[in-house]
């Protein structure tokens, strides 16, 4: 791969770095050969500072490491994508994600950012179990979590016959947020689901 990237005469190229489980952008950066070789070679990434003019690990000093699923680069060989499984906040100002900023003020939440969010919302009450809160009751019951499951299923299929369009995606988000805290309970990630789906596409196209 490294003998493909078009470096430019700095012998730079840029790095979108993206959560390998959410497919959130979390941050821009440089890599040069060297950097890509040492991320390759230790599974975890490294970049090039040009204010500093030298090599660094993500993560060195703050312990965000973040470790490189797959590295991808684009139709010209120009740019680099980095798969990543984050430690921590990949932005030095603490945020999750650098692009925390919008034109107009505060960014408003786009489609795709739902469901990670939710997951880590989730992941919250299952460490921190407020007492009080009805998604560490759902935690702590299974049985009363997979019946809302079935419940909220129900819900989803009868609007989906006889109701609005705003009423599916209502039901939809309630099925949506019960699965996560099903999962959440069992400690089975949803891209787990995610790659699953992947391997029944891979195996369809086999199949052909």
């Amino acid at each position: 791969m490294i003998d493909e990237i078009a470096f430019d005469e700095r012998g730079l190229a840029p790095c979108v770095i993206q959560d390998a489980s959410s497919g959130e952008v979390l941050t821009l950066a440089w890599v040069n050969a060297e950097a890509l070789e040492r991320t390759i070679a230790t599974g975890e990434l490294h970049l090039w500072s040009r204010s500093r003019d030298e090599l660094w690990r993500k993560g060195e000093t703050s312990g965000n490491v973040q470790r490189v699923r797959e590295l991808r680069y684009d139709c010209d060989a120009d740019a680099v994508l980095a798969l990543v499984d984050p430690a921590g906040p990949a932005c030095h100002t603490g945020e999750r994600t650098c692009f925390f900023r919008a034109r107009d003020g505060s960014p408003e939440p786009v489609a795709h950012e739902a469901l990670p969010a939710l997951a880590r919302t989730i992941a919250a009450r299952a460490a921190e179990r407020p007492p009080g809160s009805y998604t560490t009751r759902l935690l702590d019951d299974g049985e009363l979590v997979g019946a809302k499951l079935r419940e909220e299923a129900d819900e989803v299929a009868r609007a989906v016959a006889a109701e609005s369009d705003e009423r599916i995606a209502e039901e939809a988000a309630d099925l949506l947020y019960h699965l996560e805290v099903a999962l959440r309970s069992r400690d089975v990630a949803i891209a787990s689901a995610y790659e699953a789906l992947n391997r029944r596409r891979a195996d369809r196209a086999d199949d052909r």
